[in-house]
């Protein structure tokens, strides 16, 4: 019996530890979700129209999400990450940039 009590102080400790490294603000995360989908979107060569469209959601909602005014459920995450052809998962690896777009981007075929 000795060894449960030792195995349960070993967990303790661990997640004691995991807990103190933690430290995520939810705005940065949805920015970065958000930030990825439109890197993924891109490299698909895909308008922000386009994309809406396939995820049969309004511009409006895509726009909001890119941008991250628009918190996402996991049902919303998942279908978004298949349309793209990605894992979920994968939209949670940080952007290529940071950086925020300005302005509109250059007409296709120009």
């Amino acid at each position: 019996m000795g060894c449960k009590g030792d195995d349960v102080r070993r967990v303790t400790e661990r997640h004691s530890s995991a807990e103190e490294e933690v430290h995520e603000a939810p705005e940065l995360v949805m920015r970065d979700v958000g930030r990825r989908i439109a890197e993924v979107r891109r490299s698909r060569s895909w308008t922000q129209e386009e994309a809406a469209e396939r995820l049969e959601m309004p511009l409006k909602n895509l726009q909001r999400i890119e941008r991250e005014l628009q918190n996402l459920t996991i049902r919303t995450l998942v279908r978004v990450a298949s349309t793209l052809g990605v894992r979920t998962a994968d939209l949670f690896t940080p952007p290529v940039s940071r950086e925020v777009r300005k302005g509109r981007p250059p007409k296709r075929g120009e």
